[in-house]
């Protein structure tokens, strides 16, 4: 269930104010796919962080292919090859000067960046470089801790979950461009339990988000609430 718009949420009275939109939920939620469809819909930039801890994970793998060696010092060094090209509404990640959209949805990425990600100093870094490029801008970001940590004051905070089993099919769909067997979803579903355990403490629903719950939600569907709870800002 969605819940209504909260009385919480003060309209912005001076036009010329940035809005932030913070969307938070665990892992596989549709977190990005909405907030990159909202910000179109909107106008707005879409900064989506996990993109930065995959681009870190990329960065590290690169300087040291062996995943299980490095440590939080090896990962912030290999962080700073990082950069973002603004392409207009939308930042493209590179490493080194080149961009790497395929490689950060890789296997071996997909493998080590729930570990990254629960570094500290790597969280930090992310979450610095989401501060800065959103800066100035109206923006919609995904990811976690956005809510909570890195935009307490964001002026709308959504929560997207679905059922386990859902977002594990979503996934593979997407992975996979294919309906995927019972099976397959079974062992993806306890792959994603897995990761929500890791990631607990990151996925953490601020007292003043809206929760949608997308289990039984179209994307477009998601997409409209998200954006009619925006419109009411102004």
């Amino acid at each position: 269930m969605s819940h209504p718009t909260p009385p919480y949420v003060p309209r912005i009275r001076d036009p010329r104010t940035p809005i932030i939109v913070a969307i938070d939920g665990p892992a596989a939620a549709g977190k990005s796919s909405t907030a990159r469809w909202v910000s179109e819909r909107l106008g707005f930039y879409h900064i989506d962080s996990g993109a930065l801890y995959r681009a870190a994970t990329v960065a590290v793998l690169r300087a040291s292919p062996e995943g299980s060696q490095w440590d939080e010092s090896d990962v912030l060094r290999a962080a700073q090859r990082v950069s973002t090209r603004d392409e207009g509404r939308a930042f493209v990640l590179l490493v080194d000067g080149v961009e790497l959209e395929q490689e950060m949805r890789g296997g071996a990425v997909t493998q080590h960046v729930s570990r990254v990600a629960q570094m500290r100093g790597v969280r930090d870094w992310v979450n610095t470089q989401v501060r800065t490029l959103a800066k100035g801008r109206s923006v919609v970001v995904d990811g976690r801790d956005i809510g909570t940590v890195v935009f307490p004051e964001a002026h709308l905070k959504i929560f997207l979950i679905a059922d386990p089993w859902e977002r594990a099919r979503r996934r593979l769909i997407q992975r996979l461009g294919r309906s995927p067997a019972d099976q397959e979803i079974a062992e993806e579903t306890e792959r994603l339990v897995q990761r929500d355990a890791r990631d607990s403490t990151q996925t953490v629903q601020s007292k003043d988000a809206v929760l949608i719950d997308t289990t039984y939600l179209t994307q477009a569907e998601q997409v409209e609430r998200i954006v009619a709870l925006v419109k009411v800002l102004r």
